[in-house]
């Protein structure tokens, strides 16, 4: 597995990075078939697949029901512990009673690290990201939640902070407020290219979501290298429960690696 700097953060992850949604909801999700949650023993098995491909970015967030807890029990299980993984994890959104809701206010944004850390079972985190709520144009809105993480960076508590924006101008709005941003590519979507290009020059980290859009690309190998091949695209975000799946996405990218060698 090829592995990238994340920007200027000083991390470093996989190209290919792990989501990890559906090991903990499954309700008021967009992927085109229901799922059931994998049991423990199939999460672990993911996480070795993971392991073993030598994937070692693992995405996650509070409105992905009980995953950050799933991981914060299973995750020491596998590879070479803590050490062995970056974790990115967001705030500002979280998911309960069938909806999600949202709050980006200072003492919010505070109160969901501190939660995500003891569900997480760890003393820090490496990336955390506002979970934006698609309201992302509307000035200046996110900056004392950026503020926040920041405060937390300094006291160690996370390494890097982040913005996972809905809008190009949102992004756009955001790009000097974080260390990293997150953002949409697809075959069917290339709006969020010019704040690629944006945050890479800046020396942002690049994380991509939705490149298989939801599990609608027709064609998901070629969509994978797609996503890679863009100039400052630091780790491709994917969900799944399928270490098979897991396999032949990172197979895809390799033989693209390869193809352009």
């Amino acid at each position: 597995m090829d592995m990238r700097p994340l920007g200027s953060t000083g991390i470093t992850v996989s190209l290919l990075g792990l989501g990890t949604v559906k090991i903990g909801r499954n309700e008021g999700v967009k992927y085109p078939q229901g799922f059931d949650l994998p049991d423990d023993a199939g999460v672990i098995a993911l996480l070795e697949q993971a392991h073993a491909l030598g994937i070692t970015l693992i995405d996650t967030a509070p409105a992905y029901g009980r995953s950050e807890e799933r991981l914060g029990q299973l995750l020491p299980k596998v590879g070479a512990g803590r050490a062995g993984w970056v974790i990115a994890t967001k705030a500002g959104e979280w998911f309960e009673d069938g909806q999600s809701r949202f709050d980006f206010s200072v003492p919010a944004i505070i109160a969901s690290v501190e939660t995500s850390l003891r569900r997480l079972r760890t003393d820090y985190i490496d990336v955390v990201l506002l979970h934006s709520d698609g309201i992302d144009e509307a000035g200046d809105r996110f900056l004392p939640a950026a503020e926040a993480l920041d405060r937390l960076k300094r006291r160690g508590l996370i390494r890097a902070s982040g913005f996972s924006g809905k809008t190009p101008a949102g992004s756009h709005h955001m790009l000097d407020c974080v260390d990293v941003m997150m953002l949409t590519y697809n075959p069917g979507y290339t709006d969020d290219l010019p704040v690629i290009a944006e945050a890479a020059a800046a020396g942002k980290g690049v994380l991509i979501k939705k490149a298989l859009a939801s599990g609608h690309a027709a064609d998901p190998a070629s969509a994978l290298r797609a996503a890679a091949a863009i100039a400052g695209v630091s780790s491709i975000v994917v969900g799944t429960v399928s270490p098979a799946n897991l396999r032949a996405n990172a197979t895809a990218l390799q033989a693209g690696k390869e193809g352009v060698a």
